[in-house]
């Protein structure tokens, strides 16, 4: 009896993480979107590309607790994995994304916890992406819960890299020859080149457009 009991508060605490998780994907996609729309309107401009959303499945949970040296309780999956619910932004340009960063910071109903720039300081793969780990208030009948969600803020280019990275690794196991490692290492080098490139070209566009319009005024 105690253990069909000590069971079924553990599907009842496990449901109700779910239900946070899941809300709080939604509570920060609005926000996203709104932000978003107000950036085309102010500025004709849309800095977001697509958004992907996912909640980690249960074994990849326990999978990561057992990783990372943990018991797989609902406690320890609360505590110490940040990314059962994610969010990512992808843009078209990396000024975007710094932009982007700094209006979700702004969100007074949003609170940063930390922020890690592997765009500035590259993982030794070659992975780039501005990851924020937040904490979005939920409203609940009769309490509120701060719930973790992680932002992920990438480039299209980065994204495709990131994308095929974890496809090949995947078929390894996380072990794949050195001469797969370099050369993915080197196609992050050519993302990173794009996109360089690309931000170049669009800034030299905006400067030629604003030149034209001022010659029409005069």
């Amino acid at each position: 009896m105690g253990d069909t009991q000590l069971i079924q508060e553990d599907i009842d605490s496990w449901e109700t993480m779910m239900f946070l998780y899941n809300s709080a994907i939604k509570e920060v996609g609005t926000k996203l979107d709104i932000l978003n729309d107000e950036f085309v309107h102010i500025h004709k401009y849309n800095p977001i590309e697509y958004i992907k959303k996912r909640i980690k499945t249960p074994e990849s949970i326990v999978k990561k607790l057992k990783r990372d040296g943990y018991d797989s309780t609902i406690e320890n999956m609360v505590n110490y994995i940040n990314d059962i619910a994610g969010i990512r932004i992808v843009c078209s340009f990396t000024s975007d994304i710094y932009r982007l960063a700094a209006m979700i910071g702004n969100q007074n109903d949003l609170t940063v916890v930390s922020i890690k720039d592997y765009i500035k300081n590259p993982k030794a793969s070659g992975y780039k992406s501005y990851h924020m780990q937040v904490t979005v208030p939920i409203f609940l009948s009769d309490r509120v819960v701060d719930t973790k969600v992680e932002i992920q803020i990438r480039t299209i280019a980065m994204d495709f890299w990131a994308s095929l990275e974890h496809k090949i690794y995947y078929k390894f196991e996380g072990n794949a020859p050195e001469y797969i490692s370099r050369d993915l290492r080197a196609c992050a080098e050519i993302v990173s080149d794009l996109d360089a490139k690309m931000l170049q070209l669009n800034e030299a566009i905006l400067e030629e457009k604003e030149k034209q319009e001022r010659e029409k005024k005069q």
